[in-house]
């Protein structure tokens, strides 16, 4: 009999011969009954290639397993070699492996005509943390939880992202577009920590750590307070009928006091449409918020006028986007040209072009 037990953390050395192995892209099948060897028991697996070896230990990791065996049937490699090389390449390269393992041992036996390995996986996350791993392709996918998550107030998202070329401030600036997005749920950038696994690769495991102003108890009855709120005043804007746009501008300028006092939470919906007071971070994210209740379309501008952090919204009209502020002394639908000589400036490749409708002049001023 053949036994050998080596830590994984100890088998680095297997790194600069197995370094193909390891930059290979995986294909991973979820359903237990294509390595099962029992077909009841889903820790006793099968496998008759290198590529199955490590599919095996990776659904005994998607699982949360702690024990598991396979079973090496028709085997021809270095079943040793081989051991320690699928299990590094699980724990070290396989994004899931990287955020979820501490480490990996094995056992290893001949049984007549098969190999029979025994595996034991140490893990750094709990059974639940591995389970709520969603899987995404793109940056649309991406900010769709990220708006989830920001609506519930959940203080963690863990996302398997394919096709990942980006970094840590991606991810960051993701969380920016998805909390303007949910002003109904902006009470308060939330703090964030964003980690990737592993280090390099196209799929990446996004785990993010949200830290968010106030306790969940307190921002929930906010939430649900601004709901009931909002949903008034957009009845209110309905009511008056005619362009959405003026109508939302004309509601807000007449009943909320904008002022500059951040410091002081009037940079919320909630505080426009509660207190009746607000920036214009406040009055972007209650201009978005009723714009959307009511069946328009907008997005909230994070930008500068003269040099000074500003925002403002870009709305969707009969002669496309335009840019449009309740801050604005009067009522205007701006192009990118005619804002830009406002002195106001924005990263335009966030958001919609506003472009001029062909023949029409430029005569709106904001200010």
């Amino acid at each position: 009999m053949n036994k050998r037990v080596v830590p994984l953390l100890l088998s680095l050395a297997l790194l600069t011969g197995c370094a193909s192995m390891l930059n290979r892209e995986y294909i991973f099948v979820e359903p237990h009954h294509q390595f099962s060897d029992t077909g009841t028991d889903p820790s006793i697996l099968r496998a008759e290639t290198y590529q199955g070896l490590v599919n095996a230990i990776l659904y005994l990791v998607s699982q949360g397993l702690e024990e598991g065996v396979v079973r090496l049937y028709n085997y021809t490699r270095d079943v040793e070699s081989d051991l320690a090389g699928a299990c590094l390449e699980v724990a070290k390269e396989d994004p899931l492996g990287a955020y979820a393992v501490d480490y990996i041992k094995y056992d290893f036996a001949r049984i007549v005509s098969y190999y029979e390995a025994e595996v034991q996986i140490t893990y750094r996350r709990t059974p639940e943390q591995i389970k709520s791993v969603l899987s995404v392709t793109g940056s649309s996918a991406i900010r769709g939880e990220l708006r989830e998550a920001l609506v519930r107030f959940s203080p963690e998202v863990i996302l398997r992202v394919s096709y990942f070329a980006e970094d840590e401030d991606y991810i960051g600036r993701l969380v920016q577009e998805a909390y303007y997005d949910t002003p109904d749920a902006a009470f308060g950038m939330p703090e964030t920590v964003v980690a990737l696994y592993p280090d390099s690769g196209s799929q990446r495991i996004v785990e993010l750590t949200l830290t968010y102003p106030d306790h969940v108890e307190s921002l929930r009855e906010m939430q649900k307070s601004l709901a009931a709120e909002a949903d008034a005043w957009a009845a209110d804007v309905t009511a008056q009928g005619g362009d959405l746009p003026a109508a939302i501008y004309t509601l807000l300028r007449g009943r909320v006091q904008g002022e500059a006092y951040a410091h002081e939470g009037g940079n919320t919906a909630y505080a426009a449409l509660i207190t009746g007071r607000a920036d214009s971070e406040g009055l972007a994210l209650a201009f978005h918020l009723l714009c959307r209740l009511t069946g328009g379309k907008s997005c909230v501008v994070q930008g500068t006028q003269n040099g000074e952090p500003c925002f403002w919204n870009i709305v969707s009209t009969e002669d496309g986007w335009r840019h449009v502020s309740a801050a604005w002394s009067r009522f205007a639908l701006l192009a990118d040209d005619e804002i830009a000589g406002a002195g106001y400036a924005w990263d335009a490749q966030r958001y919609p072009a506003c472009i001029p409708a062909a023949g029409s002049g430029q005569t709106q001023n904001s200010s």
